[in-house]
């Protein structure tokens, strides 16, 4: 299967930004739009971002548009996740996996906490 794992977390304060990193093995990468999630304590995991397999087309929830971007690079399996003007709202551990149908399985997240 797939193995996900996602780097660049941390301590930041508001309006700091971040970069997260997600390295996926295997060649299923590059044939599949991929997406950044995020889970803040006591909520459900939410999409933030979602490129195509091409990298030609992003989404991004509205919370978070003008703000953060993803791009990716198909060559080292890797998408990325920059994050810019952070918000206390922003804390949550972030994860990668397929977009817009996640696989049934997470790899152990990036956790990114914002102080106020």
């Amino acid at each position: 299967q797939v193995q996900l794992v996602e780097s660049g977390g941390g301590l930041v304060q508001a309006g700091g930004s971040l970069r997260l990193s997600c390295a996926a093995s295997g060649s299923i990468f590059s044939i599949n739009a991929m997406g950044w999630y995020r889970q803040a304590p006591g909520k459900e995991r939410e999409l933030v971002a979602g490129i195509l397999s091409s990298g030609g087309s992003t989404n991004y929830a509205d919370s978070v548009k003008g703000r953060f971007t993803i791009s990716r690079d198909n060559g080292k399996n890797t998408v990325y996740l920059q994050m810019k003007s952070l918000k206390a709202e922003d804390t949550a551990v972030y994860y990668c996996n397929r977009f817009p149908t996640p696989l049934g399985y997470w790899g152990q997240g990036t956790q990114v906490t914002v102080s106020s």
